[in-house]
């Protein structure tokens, strides 16, 4: 069984609790994931079963959508309501939310949340959280390519970002910008890359059946196939001689998408990963 399988997480799970479900149901031990989710996060999952986890390095499909929820009022050490809040104040009321968001449009510096896995000195963020110790936060470089509000009122948008993007983050972001302390209540991830939450399947239907896979060659449709008749040489690791334009390509034989080779030197191709 190889592909990608794409999941509606539920609340309350991680996404290694998805994995270790989906090894039960499906009886393979090779099973990966992509964009991991927070617990309280629901939305699209990318799972990769069997040889799809090689290809995790070159997906294109990193770009995320979100729907999210701001609330006022209150900061957490995690930037979303499922922590105890640090500090509470008087809500400043947002007369134009849709104008606050815009000012987020672009390249933006962001700083994650303390209660992440961004790595300092080699640890993560949330080990020294849970140890209590202070430590200086790096910022970091994000995109938010459209952000739009969808219930002024409830304080509900959404965004669509680069990889990397901490929702919560922009939450705190946001809040702090009218004038206000803010976390993320709730939120949804609609899209990654080009698969969309309708496109997705439950664990339940996946232990009743209900799922496609999707192929290699489908999310690996960014390469250009390169069809290669001496399948030994590139379960060698051999350089090849190609005659195509792309500098980065998918060699398939057969149909069938078997490594990532990558242009060394004029018609010369050296193998960046099998994928059999």
């Amino acid at each position: 069984m190889d592909g990608i399988l794409l999941i509606n997480k539920e609340q309350n799970m991680t996404s290694h609790d998805v994995v270790a479900r989906l090894r039960r149901i499906l009886h393979t031990t090779k099973i990966g994931h992509s964009g991991t989710l927070d617990p309280n996060a629901t939305g699209v999952l990318l799972v990769l079963i069997g040889k799809a986890c090689k290809a995790l390095p070159f997906l294109e499909d990193t770009d995320k959508e979100y729907i999210a929820t701001l609330q006022l009022g209150i900061q957490t050490i995690s930037d979303d309501i499922w922590m105890e809040p640090l500090k509470k104040a008087p809500i400043q009321p947002i007369t134009d939310f849709q104008s606050v968001l815009n000012s987020f449009r672009g390249v933006q510096k962001q700083v994650p949340p303390m209660i992440s896995s961004v790595r300092v000195n080699g640890r993560k963020l949330y080990e020294y959280a849970r140890e209590g110790i202070a430590v200086t936060r790096p910022e970091r470089e994000v995109t938010i390519y459209d952000i739009e509000a969808l219930d002024s009122q409830k304080l509900q948008f959404r965004v669509s970002c680069s990889s990397g993007t901490y929702v919560r983050s922009l939450c705190h972001d946001i809040a702090q910008k009218t004038g206000n302390l803010g976390c993320m209540s709730s939120l949804v991830r609609t899209k990654v890359g080009r698969f969309s939450l309708d496109e997705c399947v439950t664990l339940q239907d996946v232990q009743e059946g209900r799922f496609q896979l999707h192929t290699l060659q489908e999310v690996l449709s960014h390469y250009e196939p390169v069809e290669y008749e001496r399948p030994a040489d590139i379960y060698n690791g051999k350089k090849i001689t190609l005659r195509c334009e792309a500098d980065d390509v998918a060699i398939t034989h057969n149909g069938n998408i078997v490594a990532i080779y990558q242009r060394e030197d004029a018609a010369v191709f050296r193998c960046v990963r099998g994928l059999w």
